[in-house]
């Protein structure tokens, strides 16, 4: 079936669709901007990106459309574990300078960066020295 049919039969009625205030979004697989719209959308097109966390760095998925009838074949996967730079530079090459989906460069950068960001640990916050005589007291009180 043509992009655009399977468009039409999925905008309104899928699974996938989430409502909130006034916006639909989608949560199918391969939507880099979880926005319900044709450009977006994993399942009604048939050249599809996914960048998800990997153990170590980000994994970009990409469909091959020539074997979207094989569904276990029409993956393609790649696991970029270099620096946030270096990561953003060939995130960019794989999609946008290859000709894949230069539409999707600056979703599929902005879900890169995100992804790195989610991935740096936490830095631990001191605490505040407590100053004047009632707020030593209060915290001797709480320990």
């Amino acid at each position: 079936m043509s992009s655009d049919l399977v468009w039409e039969l999925i905008k309104n009625n899928s699974s996938f669709i989430v409502k909130r205030s006034g916006v639909q979004f989608s949560a199918e697989p391969n939507n880099l901007m979880n926005l319900n719209t044709f450009k977006y959308s994993g399942l009604a097109n048939t050249k599809t990106v996914a960048i998800t966390a990997a153990a170590r760095g980000v994994r970009i998925t990409t469909t091959k459309a020539k074997k979207a009838q094989f569904p276990a074949k029409s993956g393609n996967s790649a696991v970029i574990a270099k620096s946030r730079r270096q990561t953003a530079k060939s995130v960019a090459n794989l999609i946008a300078r290859s000709q894949y989906r230069p539409d999707l460069r600056t979703a599929a950068l902005a879900r890169a960066s995100a992804v790195i960001s989610a991935q740096k640990p936490k830095k631990a916050v001191a605490q505040k020295a407590v100053k004047g005589l009632r707020a030593q007291k209060l915290a001797a009180k709480q320990l």
